[in-house]
């Protein structure tokens, strides 16, 4: 299945126009032709089926036909709060790979150690839709502006809260701590780690440390181990 997305479309639509690239992709890549049923999702757990009533290249126009409700496939709820790596590339890679295995929330933390302090948003947001279409997900992941980690500990944060981190300290293995079926925010430090102080102050605000087992694992790695342990305990 073709899946598009389109976070304007609602269940009161009635049509929807592509706009200059989609509708290009749709009529010259795609081939589709007048009548053609596409599907597209709005992000929110709707799926769309619309009929194409003028194939242009360059301003597609359809119908909506019929929607449905689509139920989330994980019943859980898994906020990781990453600090952005030096290079990009990398933690575009964890929201792609993130995204395909199922996450609900992101949000890129400043550290002390942090080596990159100013991220593109729409860049990130972009790699975020393409992972749920490619994977057929029908809820895109809500990522937050960049924050202070002093300032994210302050925030309400109900459910599990934990922190990774690789000082010689007392941590339990995520699989232990990870209860099925909750709201869990999970902190993933820069490639520095997490400054002594940072873990302090984390631990004064009720996180529990965990660990993600014997390997030192990169910032990006490190996260997406979280997210897969989270998936697999909710099996």
């Amino acid at each position: 299945m073709q899946l598009f997305y389109n976070s304007d479309i609602t269940t009161e639509t009635k049509q929807i126009t592509f706009d200059k690239i989609e509708s290009k992709h749709i009529v010259r890549v795609l081939r589709k032709k007048e009548n053609d049923i596409l599907k597209i999702t709005n992000g929110k757990g709707f799926l769309f089926d619309v009929k194409i009533i003028i194939a242009s290249d360059k301003k597609c126009l359809a119908e909506v036909i019929a929607f449905e409700k689509k139920q989330k496939p994980w019943d859980y709820y898994l906020h990781i709060a990453i600090a952005p790596t030096k290079l990009n590339d990398r933690t575009e890679w964890f929201l792609e790979k993130a995204t395909e295995i199922g996450i609900d929330e992101i949000t890129p933390i400043i550290c002390s150690n942090s080596e990159r302090r100013v991220v593109k948003l729409e860049r990130f947001q972009k790699i975020i839709q393409s992972a749920m279409k490619q994977s057929l997900k029908f809820t895109l992941p809500k990522l937050n502006e960049p924050i202070k980690l002093s300032e994210f500990i302050k925030q309400d944060l109900d459910g599990q809260v934990c922190i990774a981190h690789c000082e010689e300290q007392e941590k339990t293995l995520l699989q232990s701590v990870v209860k099925p079926s909750t709201k869990t925010t999970i902190l993933i430090g820069p490639e520095g780690d997490f400054s002594v102080q940072e873990i302090s102050k984390c631990l004064e605000k009720g996180f529990t440390p965990i660990s993600l087992g014997e390997s030192r694992l990169r910032t990006e790695t490190a996260a997406l181990v979280a997210v897969n342990t989270v998936s697999f305990i909710n099996q």
